[in-house]
């Protein structure tokens, strides 16, 4: 019986990688609170403060362009993609919401670079508030050990 290759890197980090984060301006009152969870988780598994680079952009909408012309500078490890999308009364939710995850998606299978969707697409600011918690809770947070753990996992399938 042949033997089984699994790769699962989970909280294996060097603490060499350069991480950009690109953050929506647009309901910033959650996006500032998933943009600190980001930043605590990186800093905390050795991630240096000059081995990350964060760019804003108005709006989620925005955030798939920005992210491509990261990946140009073929600089970046990972990508994390930082807003919040709250539905109100008219159809633009939708749109944006879904321009939004299909250009990070895109991004990221053309690319081969893990690029993170930190995007909180919500119904009221309640929900995205619960998203946007303590560590524990902070989707922030999430997306940057999902980052780390992304760079790890497909370096060690590429070797």
């Amino acid at each position: 019986m042949s033997e089984i290759t699994v790769i699962d890197h989970q909280g294996s980090f060097e603490g060499s990688e350069n991480i950009a984060i690109v953050a929506s301006r647009f309901n910033s009152f959650i996006v500032d609170r998933l943009y600190k969870g980001a930043i605590r988780t990186l800093e905390h598994n050795g991630i240096s403060g000059d081995a990350i680079t964060v760019v804003k952009v108005p709006g989620a909408f925005e955030i798939p362009i920005a992210v491509q012309t990261l990946l140009d500078t073929n600089d970046y490890d990972a990508v994390i993609t930082l807003g919040a999308i709250i539905r109100g009364e008219t159809p633009h939710f939708d749109f944006i919401s879904s321009e939004c995850t299909r250009g990070i998606a895109q991004l990221a299978i053309d690319s081969g670079v893990p690029i993170i969707f930190g995007v909180l697409t919500v119904d009221n600011s309640e929900q995205a508030m619960d998203r946007a918690g303590e560590e524990e809770s902070n989707k922030g947070s999430e997306a940057a050990t999902a980052a780390l753990e992304m760079i790890s996992v497909l370096e060690k399938i590429k070797s």
